[in-house]
């Protein structure tokens, strides 16, 4: 029988064609790694903002919250995805009157950093937000 009238493939030809499926597998599966670290950092700061707002929205509600003071507590790990984390907070006059006196506004800046642990390394997050306050008799002394 003529060797052009065979059909199939010749072993080197399989061999050559292994060899880029395994090149092809091989860089596909780092991509997909390199995408799940992604992926967990993404979803990482996406619960950080998400923690971020949160907290804000309940220490600026907080009427005593001290002013000129930083206050810091830890963030419940269900909250977190089971990692360690924790907040840091700070209240401080923003804008006063020219000639502040009881009874009228003056606008507060709450600075909150939300900060957790990712691959042994401190990861942090912050925000600011802002409260109209008036003024008392003791806030002007």
């Amino acid at each position: 029988m003529n060797r052009a009238m065979k059909r199939g493939f010749t072993l080197l030809e399989m061999l050559v064609a292994t060899l880029i499926m395994a090149i092809a597998v091989v860089s596909l599966m780092a991509e997909i790694t390199a995408s799940m670290r992604n992926a967990s950092r993404v979803t990482n700061r996406d619960r950080a903002a998400l923690l971020a707002r949160s907290k804000l929205d309940e220490l600026l509600s907080e009427p005593t919250f001290p002013l000129d003071t930083p206050v810091q507590g830890a963030l419940d790990p269900s909250l977190t995805g089971g990692v360690e984390g924790g907040w840091s907070a700070r209240m401080m006059r923003f804008e006063m009157p020219p000639s502040p006196a009881p009874g009228q506004q003056a606008l507060y800046r709450l600075s909150l950093e939300i900060w957790w642990m990712a691959n042994n390394e401190r990861r942090t997050f912050a925000v600011s937000g802002y409260r109209a306050h008036v003024l008392r008799a003791e806030d002007l002394q």
